[in-house]
């Protein structure tokens, strides 16, 4: 593997706290190796020759598979709330993100 595909342990430790993952030592040095097998597998493409093949932006150029947008009756408020984990009166509650930054600092 070349040294660019190198993932060190810092980095699988960055990852699970992006993902917000508590990894035991143990669970670290088993997502390193498997994160760097699937880096040696991107490393096979890199060997494969596209010398004159032009990129593709979607594999079914020319298809549509999305349907049209039509507009549809909305949700009356008491069906879109009734799954809210926290509401307030007819609100969704969210943690403040500048209160959770600050909580980090």
């Amino acid at each position: 593997m070349s040294e660019r595909k190198r993932i060190p342990e810092l980095d699988v430790k960055r990852v699970a706290e992006l993902a917000k993952l508590a990894l035991t030592p143990e669970e670290e040095a088993r997502m390193e190796k498997e994160l760097k097998a699937i880096l040696s597998y991107f490393a096979m493409l890199d060997e494969v020759d596209v010398e004159g093949i032009e990129p593709l932006f979607n594999p079914h150029e020319g298809q549509a598979w999305l349907r049209e947008d039509e507009p549809g009756q909305p949700l009356e408020r008491e069906q879109a709330l009734a799954d809210a984990p926290d509401r307030h009166l007819d609100f969704f509650r969210a943690p403040s993100p500048i209160r959770e930054v600050r909580k980090k600092q």
